[in-house]
């Protein structure tokens, strides 16, 4: 535990954010950092000075609270880019290692804007748990063509269904329209992300074809503090400059 007590014209809050930025360095994640009255000891500082330092790097994602249990250091953010791959493509790609927890499969009467999108009056649900490096990532929730994939509950789901798709029934994922919107993490949700409640969530809904028949409708469920998306973007929609009088040909 360090012990500096704090001084000079910035804010103790500030300087006090800036030494745990230092320390979570120096633990790593998963790691506890002191108790608040340890830091109000070791810096000199009021409980309130504490709190309010904690909470800045609490919203910066590099600590998270455990209800009953402490502050620890946050896990880095996985990064992805938007693009068209599976779940375990993307992880690997990454350096880690996908795993998937196959919580449910069955026939049923889907709602009714997956029977618009799908076509039919059944489609396969599949729910699954995606993880990488034993930690969970993403809650699925995804629906498949009943017609284009007949006895999918037969095959082991626990890998990357697009290459399943490509492997067994021919049908290649090449196209997809999707969505993202935020939510909190409630009741069974946070339980399966193993988050506490009121964690930020990304929610993506993916609308997935090949050759132009739709395959897939899934609604993926992904820890905000665990996850990021990057996006590059540009403008592409400028008029050309009109030119001077004396320069058009």
């Amino acid at each position: 535990m360090p012990r500096a007590p704090l001084a000079g014209p910035r804010p103790k809050h500030v300087q006090l954010r800036d030494a745990l930025t230092e320390l979570a360095g120096q633990l790593g994640p998963d790691a506890a950092i002191p108790s608040e009255r340890e830091l109000m000891v070791g810096f000199d500082v009021s409980r309130s000075t504490v709190r309010k330092a904690i909470e800045a790097l609490i919203g910066d994602g590099l600590l998270h609270r455990v209800h009953g249990k402490g502050t620890f250091v946050a896990r880095p953010r996985l990064e992805s880019r938007l693009h068209l791959a599976s779940f375990s493509q993307d992880m690997r790609r990454r350096g880690l290692e996908p795993s998937t927890r196959l919580l449910d499969i069955e026939l049923a009467t889907p709602p009714q804007d997956v029977l618009d999108w799908l076509g039919g009056t059944q489609a396969w649900r599949v729910e699954r748990l995606r993880l990488a490096d034993g930690q969970p990532i993403a809650l699925e929730e995804s629906w498949y063509s009943a017609s284009l994939l007949p006895g999918l509950d037969s095959h082991d789901l626990g890998d990357s269904l697009y290459a399943l798709l490509a492997d067994e029934y021919g049908v290649v994922i090449d196209a997809a329209e999707q969505t993202l919107w935020g939510e909190s993490a409630q009741g069974r949700v946070a339980r399966l992300l193993a988050s506490p409640p009121a964690t930020p969530l990304l929610v993506f809904r993916r609308l997935s074809t090949s050759l132009g028949r739709p395959v897939e409708h899934v609604i993926s469920r992904y820890r905000g503090d665990r996850y990021q998306l990057h996006m590059s973007l540009s403008r592409n929609d400028d008029p050309t400059p009109a030119l001077p009088e004396g320069n058009r040909s």
